[in-house]
Parts: C-alpha cells; sequence; structure tokens
C-alpha cells in the first residue's frame, strides 16, 4: 500500500500528501443563493480532517442560469466569497488541497430552478432549452474565468472544470448536442474552443502557482472515445493544466464501443504522453486494493465519491491497516449522520439504490 501513501507533486500548486482526493459530489446541502451552509462545510472539512490530500467541493456554477440542483453551491457572485473563504481555510489547515470545481448545467438545468428557460449549446426540443449566441458563449467562458478567480481570492489551491457528464462543456465537447456553425461548433477543435479559452484565461489572470485540473467522462452524453482522448492529449500537450479527472463509472471496464473493446478503458488514457500532467480516475472504487490496482494501471491518484461518503477517514485507516475493509450498503441514516452528512445529503442518499437501510412502513392495525 505503500505506494497509495508517497506524495504526488503538481507543475502548478502544493503536493500532494498521498494519492486519495474527495470526488466532487452533489450534496443539496447549501442555501437557496447558493451560500455555503454549515453541512456543507461540515461534510467537506471533515473528509479534510480524514486525510484526503485534496478535498473538492461539489460542482459549483458559475452563472445563476446554470444551476443544475436544489441547495447547489454557487461561485457566481462576490456574495459567496464569505462561506468559500472560510472553507477553504479550514480544508487547507488539515494540509489537504482545497479545490473548488467550476460548473455550469446547460440544457440539464430544470427551468423551475433557474426561474426560465435553460441555455445549451443548442437548441434543444427534450429539455426547451435555447441556444447560446456568440456573445452568450464569451460571457459564459468569462464567467468561468471569473468564477476561478473568485475561487483564488477565496483562498482555495485551484478549480477544476467540470467537463463531464453532460452538463455545459461536455456538451458543447458532444457533436449531437452542439450542431453550432460559429467558431464554437462543427470541428472537434471549435467545440473544445470553450475548454480550451476558459484554462487560457484562468492561467493568465490567476497567480502562478493556481492549481487547474479538468473532469472528463469519455462515455454517454454524446461523447465518443477516440475524441475524448484527442481532447485529453491536447490538454497535455499544451500543458496548462496539472491533471485531467476520468470520470469512468467503473476504472476497469472496457469501451462501450465495440471497436475499442479487449483492453480497459483507462489505458487509453494512461498511454497518452502526458508529460507533467496527472491523471487521476474515480468509478466504484470502493477499497484500498481498489486504489492500488488503479495506481498499478497508470493512474496517478484516485477519487473517491461512495467510499468517501462512508468512511470520511478512509485514507487514515487505510494507511493503519492495509487490509482495511470498508463498510458494506446499505447503511443506517444514524450511520451517515455519524459521517458529517447533513438532513439534505442523508435524503439525497436514500434516492441511491441500496445505499440506505429502508425503513419499514408502520403495519397498518
Amino acid at each position: 500500500m505503500q505506494s497509495l501513501f508517497d506524495p504526488l507533486s503538481f507543475h502548478h500548486g502544493p503536493t500532494l500528501k498521498n494519492r486519495f482526493a474527495l470526488a466532487p459530489l452533489t450534496n443539496l446541502q447549501s442555501h437557496k443563493d447558493g451560500r455555503l451552509s454549515d453541512d456543507e462545510h461540515k461534510w467537506l472539512t471533515m473528509r479534510a480532517e480524514g486525510g484526503f490530500a485534496l478535498t473538492m467541493s461539489c460542482a459549483a456554477h458559475v452563472q445563476a442560469v446554470g444551476q443544475g440542483f436544489p441547495g447547489q453551491l454557487g461561485i457566481f457572485s462576490d456574495a459567496h466569497l464569505e462561506g468559500l473563504s472560510r472553507l477553504a481555510k479550514d480544508i487547507k489547515q488539515h494540509n489537504s488541497l482545497a479545490v473548488m470545481q467550476l460548473h455550469h448545467a446547460g440544457m440539464r438545468s430544470p427551468e423551475e430552478l433557474i426561474g426560465g428557460q435553460p441555455v445549451a449549446p443548442s437548441d434543444d426540443e427534450e429539455t426547451g432549452a435555447r441556444a447560446l449566441s456568440t456573445a452568450e458563449v464569451e460571457q459564459l467562458i468569462e464567467d468561468f474565468i471569473a468564477a476561478a478567480e473568485r475561487a483564488e481570492k477565496a483562498g482555495f489551491d485551484g478549480v477544476e472544470l467540470h467537463g463531464a457528464h453532460g452538463y455545459m462543456l461536455c456538451q458543447f465537447l458532444s457533436g449531437e448536442s452542439n450542431r453550432r456553425e460559429d467558431q464554437y461548433g462543427g470541428s472537434l477543435e471549435n467545440r473544445a474552443r470553450p475548454i480550451f479559452d476558459i484554462i487560457t484565461g484562468i492561467r493568465k489572470r490567476c497567480r502562478n502557482d493556481f492549481n487547474i485540473g479538468i473532469r472528463l467522462s469519455p462515455e454517454r452524453f454524446g461523447m465518443q472515445l477516440m475524441e475524448v482522448t484527442e481532447v485529453a492529449q491536447g490538454l497535455m500537450t499544451e500543458a496548462q493544466i496539472d491533471y485531467i479527472d476520468l470520470s469512468l463509472w467503473d476504472v476497469f471496464k472496457e469501451p462501450n464501443e465495440e471497436d475499442y473493446q479487449g483492453r480497459s478503458l483507462l489505458s487509453y488514457f494512461t498511454k497518452l504522453e502526458r508529460g507533467d500532467v496527472r491523471i487521476g480516475v474515480a468509478g466504484k472504487i470502493r477499497a484500498p486494493q481498489d486504489a492500488l490496482r488503479c495506481l498499478d494501471a497508470g493512474a496517478d491518484f484516485v477519487l473517491l465519491g461512495r467510499a468517501a461518503i462512508l468512511h470520511h477517514d478512509f485514507p487514515k485507516l487505510s494507511a493503519a491497516n492495509n487490509n482495511f475493509v470498508p463498510v458494506s450498503n446499505p447503511v443506517s441514516e444514524d450511520y451517515l449522520r455519524s459521517e458529517g452528512l447533513g438532513e439534505a445529503f442523508v435524503e439525497y442518499m436514500g434516492t441511491w439504490k441500496g445505499f440506505v437501510e429502508q425503513t419499514p412502513s408502520p403495519t397498518k392495525i
């Protein structure tokens, strides 16, 4: 297990003390206006205290119209700075990198939540989203950069762009959802232009040691494996980012596309020329042995979601016992409360099949 506790340096910013990072997890715990709540602060700082070398926020929306969930953390206004500053300070006091994930839900913003029509790269009949104008795309890029500056001002060590899971930046990448005819549509280079422009802007306007990552998912939501690997290679070659966070749903699965089966999905990325850019992976990493297999397969670090919900101190438990076996699901609501989840988060986890014990309904007499 020693390699899981080896430090890992980045080209920009502090070194990770181990190879465990907290994945960005939707938790529905913040205030309606996007300000940080005490529940979300507790959930995140407990993971930093529990030994995670990098503690990442949930997806924080960079425009009010980009909200994807109720109780979502915001970073589109200076009104959010007070809570974010407190969060960054309290994460960093545990020698954990404080990272803010920057997000826009695009066509996946519920109309009833944002109080208006959602926006997207192109008109979308299913969701009712309208296409952004060219000027609005330029403003979107600016608002991502401004959110990164806001995170820097709050004291965060870096940001991660959410370019996965069918949200706005992923919608631009997809040839299915992006049918634009301007400089942000058509070729893969054009569809990836918002991502590269945002990264360039952050690198120019934030301090030299500001850490930048991006989350990518190479499947579903109109993604094609070869296009995503091409984007990943371009990001690595340009070397303005510090890491790519690959959300694979299962780190050891084969690709869905038949032409590329016969080897792991992860291997298509670990074989790229990465230079100083690191690769993090997420997807069904439940035990320390799974994490070690990821490093053996060529990843540099792992991002834990479910495992981090179940054990706020997963890294410390793994360091103390090579044979540490995480608790099995389902778990009780009280167990989740003991691990720092607030009531909104506990209720949300109840929607995850098999995660929380179901309380039997009272017997009618």
